[in-house]
């Protein structure tokens, strides 16, 4: 595995895929890039999509990883998702329901996973994996 800071995100957007698969999500994509930026994961779950920030803190000095999610990256995210569906050729893709999504890794200063907390939307209530 990649070491650093993208070796940490890698493993984080990794956690989340697995979070979400076990809790009945399809990942569709990870990493989909487009002029407008890239979405960590694309997931569908009963019809909707949902387009999904991966943020991973290892410790505590830079704050959690809540805290490192601003408005700028959601309004980049819904630009990606309206990117992503209007690529799709589908009629049906267009008029869908979608999410811009956040899921939350913690680690340990060691490494160790402390907890996984999956935003449906962003002022929807999280529920933890662990």
């Amino acid at each position: 595995m990649a070491k650093g800071k993208v070796g940490l995100g890698r493993r984080g957007e990794a956690l989340a895929a697995a979070a979400l698969q076990q809790r009945g999500f399809t990942v569709v994509a990870q990493n989909w890039h487009c002029p407008e930026g890239e979405a960590d994961i694309i997931a569908q779950r009963d019809g909707e999509w949902y387009f999904v920030e991966v943020r991973t803190r290892r410790g505590t000095a830079c704050g959690s990883p809540e805290e490192s999610l601003t408005p700028r990256k959601l309004a980049r995210m819904a630009a990606v998702a309206r990117r992503y569906l209007s690529e799709q050729s589908t009629d049906e893709a267009r008029d869908v329901i979608w999410h811009i999504s956040f899921v939350a890794v913690a680690l340990d200063g060691a490494g160790k996973l402390q907890r996984i907390t999956v935003y449906l939307d962003p002022e929807s209530e999280p529920w933890e994996v662990l």
